[in-house]
Parts: C-alpha cells; structure tokens; sequence
C-alpha cells in the first residue's frame, strides 16, 4: 500500500515531530511504501484572472517548483496522511499554501483525490488554543476534495502521550486497510 504523508511542519523536533514519527511508525509496521511530501512550495499565483489551467486542465501552470510532481505522488497514493502544526489557530504556512494550489486542481468527485482515505493531524504548542479552527480547514480541504477523513486528531502538550498513541493505531489501521467508517 502507497502511503504519502504530507508533513506540514517546517522543524525537525518538537510536538509535531514527534506525533509525525507516530504516522510514520504506524506505517511502517503496517508493511506501507511511504513517500513523505515537504510542503515547500511557491503559494498560488492566481493566474488567469484567477483561474489559470488549473480550471480547465486541473494542473498548476507553475510546476516548476516540484508541485505538480507532489500532485501525481498523491492522486498515486493509496491512502495519505496530512500533518501540520498550529500557528495562529491555522495550519503552519507551507501546508496552507499546498493546498491553497491542490484545491484549485483536485475537486470535486472528478479530482483524482475524491474518495481517498486521509488522516489529519494537528499539533498545537503553547496554549493548545486553535486546534479545532485548524482541524475545520483541513476538513474544509477534504470536503472540497471529496476526499474521506479516516480521523481527525488533534494534540496539544497535555494529551502528547496518548494522542501519539491513537496517531500510531490510526495510521497503522489505515495503511492496513481499514476504511474510513468501518465500525469494528
């Protein structure tokens, strides 16, 4: 099973490193290819009086930045996970901007995104304060996308410990596959 994980979060330690290492520990125990997704692309252009090819060809007219590559690794994957800190009760800025691009070339149930299982995952520091607008953006995505969500968790510094747990089930139950539903 293909596994690409978008890992949102511009730091090599702290909160969300450390739920990220659950995603990708759960994967691999599963037996999953994995393909990790830096999102550290140009933001959109809004070309074309705001819609370039992206409205009729559903592909970003800019790709030279390794966005449209990142594009065909996720319509490729079989199942795709979504990691991001909280800053400023939204996710982290290359995240965002990832998908700001995505959402203008996946939609709808004609995108090559549409009924995909994804697992979405935010890490809040500090107060634990925005997680649930964070997790609404991302559903936000999905919906548009019409891609279904296998589970929303949401980790601040007091739940790290079990969260980081639920994190490992969810991705290792998923990139097992379990679909998003499915009662056991």
């Amino acid at each position: 099973m293909k596994y690409v994980i978008v890992n949102g979060n511009p730091k090599t330690d702290g909160l969300c490193n450390s739920m990220f290492e659950s995603v990708v520990l759960g994967a691999n125990d599963a037996g999953s290819e994995i393909e990790i997704i830096k999102p550290e692309f140009d933001r959109c252009r809004v070309c074309g009086n705001g819609w370039g090819s992206c409205q009729s060809s559903r592909r970003c007219c800019f790709e030279q930045d390794g966005f449209g590559q990142a594009m065909d690794s996720l319509a490729a994957a079989d199942v795709i996970c979504f990691i991001t800190p909280v800053y400023w009760h939204e996710m982290a800025e290359g995240i965002k901007s990832f998908i700001d691009r995505l959402r203008r070339c996946e939609r709808g149930e004609e995108g090559r995104l549409a009924g995909k299982s994804i697992l979405l995952v935010a890490s809040a520091g500090g107060t634990g304060n925005g997680l649930v607008n964070c997790m609404h953006q991302m559903e936000q995505f999905c919906r548009h996308t019409q891609m279904k969500v296998f589970d929303f968790i949401a980790v601040n510094r007091w739940n790290r410990d079990y969260k980081g747990e639920a994190i490992y089930a969810a991705s290792k139950a998923m990139a097992s596959g379990r679909s998003p539903g499915i009662t056991i």
